[in-house]
């Protein structure tokens, strides 16, 4: 075992799980000891780095199989490409790679992996296959990889709720995305949590804001999106920029304010044009020319 390896990765996991030392010694062994085994200076001995594993949800073998820099890089890389094709909507393509990795040992041998994997086949049920019935199972079943045990959610977990909600809201449930995201605020901003992922709460501002608009709550719903216009900004975490400035002119056009649906809709358009080949191009065009043509009739 490389023990600096094996401490790093015991210190990625307690962090994922908002655990600290001394939360992850009790009932162990001392805070000292997770803080000389996390930096590499003491090798556990295998009851403690079993009750270690079992308390972050892992398989005791995961740590015999690191170390090994070209495996972490390959589960990575297969993360990466899962996460880009369900961004750009390629559902199909992104559950080609889920089938293929679930027979990988390098992720269902690991909990965490294996929630992931399990997160995005949801995904593809409700997307593609229009099971939502078993989509919502299968949620829940990667959810139930980590039992609460009153532990914080992981920020993984986060974005599974806001699947959840993008649920709920495809099938028209906005009051219950906003019931459901005021919980996901308590997380964000009641406990403080410093996110490494910055785009949970640009998400979070957007999903929130667009289930207020179909609720004619446009006040809100404008107000949010200032928000989490001025937070990518703050963060320089921009992608989600486009989409936050078409709802922001979609808002404006259930206001029938149309003026402003137009800025803000020219704005969405140059911003995307920064990404040629985006799937919504021929969408907004035929947006901008429903716009023009009702502001010329007002005219």
């Amino acid at each position: 075992m490389k023990l600096a390896e094996i401490g790093k990765k015991i210190c990625e996991l307690r962090n994922e799980m908002n655990l600290t030392q001394g939360e992850l010694a009790e009932g162990i062994c001392t805070q000292a000891l997770i803080s000389l085994i996390e930096k590499g200076e003491s090798d556990p001995n295998a009851t403690i780095l079993y009750q270690i594993a079992k308390k972050l949800g892992v398989d005791v073998n995961y740590f015999f199989h690191i170390g090994s820099t070209p495996r972490l890089d390959y589960v990575h890389e297969v993360e990466k490409q899962v996460r880009k094709l369900r961004v750009v909507y390629q559902y199909k393509e992104m559950m080609d790679i889920v089938r293929t990795e679930e027979k990988n040992p390098l992720f269902y041998n690991d909990p965490q992996k294996l929630q992931f994997l399990n997160w995005h086949k949801s995904i593809y049920y409700f997307e593609v296959e229009k099971d939502h019935e078993k989509a919502e199972s299968m949620l829940e079943k990667a959810f139930d990889i980590f039992p609460r045990h009153k532990r914080a959610y992981t920020e993984m977990e986060m974005e599974m709720m806001m699947t959840r909600c993008n649920y709920r809201y495809q099938i028209g449930q906005y009051e219950n995305v906003v019931e459901l995201y005021s919980r996901l605020e308590h997380i964000l901003v009641g406990t403080k949590r410093i996110l490494t992922n910055k785009s949970i709460r640009t998400r979070f501002y957007y999903n929130l804001a667009r289930a207020h608009t179909m609720l004619g709550n446009f006040g809100k719903s404008l107000a949010l999106l200032n928000e989490g216009i001025d937070w990518c900004i703050e963060c320089e975490e921009l992608y989600l920029m486009p989409p936050l400035h078409y709802l922001t002119g979609y808002t404006y056009e259930r206001m029938e304010n149309y003026e402003k649906a137009l800025e803000y809709l020219d704005y969405s358009i140059q911003l995307y044009d920064l990404t040629p080949g985006h799937p919504v191009e021929e969408f907004l065009s035929e947006k901008r020319s429903t716009y023009i043509e009702v502001l010329r009739v007002k005219a």
